[in-house]
Parts: structure tokens; sequence; C-alpha cells
């Protein structure tokens, strides 16, 4: 049996996601990001037509909120930083184990007790056998199609933030020796003002084997340059990319950040895509719909999400129905 991680649109037995559960690090965003949060997990719920979902709640208090907002969710009480857990969960691979990594909060800059150890925390919880690969990497950071194929970017996994002993053959070797993947495809740069330096599920993400979307955005769009980049890698490297709309300059409390309609997550019965009430919100869910046309697709707010950093995807690691 293949160890590839099962390709997002696979079927899932389950998701973790992680509610919101800090007031210090939310401040004045935490009761709306858990609002978002719930529809999000209420969206990949589906009244049960789609997966189970797995709430992760630092402690007690974040645990009793989440129940009283989420009653369709079953939720998991384990000690954690923040609720990134697409980087700092675990990855499931297609037999059925599943492998975590040294995490060292995206290069130093966020160290939050907890997130080193959640990953093996939750496999532990649902009986998985885990292994810890003793380098470092984010889920966030890659992004596979199923068949062995894998895109990352130079300045995430090559960065001397993160693995400074590692060139890029260690690395790709590692890519295959821990998770499977045959084929290691380098993108450049990731998106402007990303704390995560670069994560590819801000940028292309695989919707079919061997298929990539990638933003196509307008002269003002921050990151137009690196979606043009990231597709003309992508087409050297044989792939087939898709375009699809970007949600050009989004500034909040004067600052650029980096708002991704990439950072959709595609669940058993629906695909969800962040959307900020940027002029192509509408045409970005339509063009996922045409994308994903045996499942609906929902657009749904993400700005107070997006304050700490990311969105759906981040928040979330599906757990494949192999497992």
């Amino acid at each position: 049996m293949s160890r590839v991680p099962p390709a997002e649109w696979a079927p899932h037995k389950a998701v973790w996601i992680g509610f919101p559960s800090h007031p210090e690090l939310w401040a004045d965003d935490l009761e709306p990001a858990r609002e978002e949060v719930t529809a999000f997990a209420r969206t990949v719920h589906a009244d049960g037509r789609g997966e189970q979902v797995l709430l992760v709640c630092a402690d007690d208090e974040a645990a009793s909120a989440a129940r009283a907002v989420a009653p369709f969710a079953h939720v998991v009480i384990e000690a954690f930083g923040d609720i990134w857990l697409r980087d700092t969960g675990p990855i499931v691979l297609g037999d059925g184990s599943a492998c975590v990594f040294d995490f060292n909060g995206w290069g130093g800059k966020y160290d939050l007790p907890g997130d080193d150890t959640i990953g093996e925390r939750l496999a532990a919880g649902r009986g998985t056998h885990v292994t810890r690969s003793r380098w470092v990497l984010e889920g966030g950071a890659i992004d596979g199609d199923g068949t062995g194929i894998v895109v990352t970017t130079q300045q995430c996994l090559l960065n001397a933030n993160r693995n400074p002993d590692l060139r890029r053959a260690d690395i790709e070797e590692r890519l295959h020796t821990d998770l499977g993947f045959t084929q290691v495809v380098w993108l450049g740069d990731g998106l402007a003002n990303d704390h995560t330096d670069g994560h590819v599920d801000n940028l292309a993400r695989f919707v079919a084997p061997g298929r990539v979307a990638v933003p196509a955005g307008a002269d003002d769009d921050p990151n137009s340059r690196v979606y043009q980049e990231a597709a003309a890698c992508l087409r050297a490297a044989g792939l087939d990319v898709v375009p699809v709309p970007s949600p050009g300059r989004v500034v909040r409390d004067g600052d650029v950040v980096p708002a991704s309609y990439m950072n959709f997550y595609i669940g058993n019965a629906a695909v969800v895509v962040p959307i900020y009430g940027a002029a192509d919100d509408a045409a970005a869910v339509s063009a996922f719909q045409g994308i994903f046309p045996d499942r609906e697709v929902v657009g749904l707010r993400a700005d107070h999400i997006l304050t700490g950093g990311g969105s759906f995807h981040c928040i979330s690691q599906q757990i494949p129905a192999i497992a």
C-alpha cells in the first residue's frame, strides 16, 4: 500500500478543525473568529452528509463554547498554541499511519506551548500509529495530488530558518522517505506579507491529478508576479494549470494581507472557499464550482480568521477514510 498521503478530494473519515481558544491571542477577533470557524465546520459537516467534524479546543472554556455553537461536532480537548492544525497536526498517509514533523513556530516567529506536540497527541487520541520525522515541515508548505507529485515553494522549504543544514536534494529525499512523494515541483516565492514564508496552500493547489489551480492577478495585485512565475514553473513541470480569480489587494489596518482564495478546503460534500468582501468573491466561487462539479462550493467570510494569519485550509487537517 502506498504511503503517499491521499489527495484532499479523496474520501474523508473526519477532519480536525482548530477552534479559537486563547483570548490573549485573538482579542476582539475571538468571538467573530469562532463564528467563522463554526460556519466552516457546519458546512463541512453538511448535516451528516459530509464528514465527522472534530473541533479541537485548547481548554475547557473553549470546549464549552464549541459545544454550545456546534452541537453537530465532536469536541476534542488538547492543549495547543493556536489553531493552525494544517501545520501542526499529523499528516495521515495512504497506509493509515501518520507522520508528524518538528515544528519551530514558522521559523521562530511564534513559539507557543503545545504546538510542537499537538500532532502526536491528536494521532494518539485516535489510536493511529504515528512516526516523528526530525526535521521542520509544516503541512501548509506542501500540496500533493495523491499520485506522488507534490508542489512546494523554495521560499519556505529552503529557508534557513527551517532546516539550515538541509540542501534541496536532502529535502527531496526526506519528502520521498517520510511521505512517499516521487516528484517535487519547486515554485519560487509565496504571497506578500505571508508570515509562513510562502506556504504553497495560499498560492497553488492541486484540484485533480496533475492539475493545479493558480490565481491570475490584475496589474495592481501585490502577488501578480508571483502567480505568473508559479504558473510557469508548473507548466514547465508538465502540469495542467487552471487559472482562477484572485482577491487582489486586500488591506486591513493599512497593511496588505495575504488573503487568498487558494486556502480552500475540499470536503466530502462541500468545497469551502474563503472570501473577503473583494470584487471577485463571487467569480472565485463560480470558478471553483466549475472545477468541482460533484461538490457544492460555498464561499464563507474569513476576515477574522485571517487576522491570525490564515484561513480555512490552515485550520483544518483531514483524516482520509482509509485510516
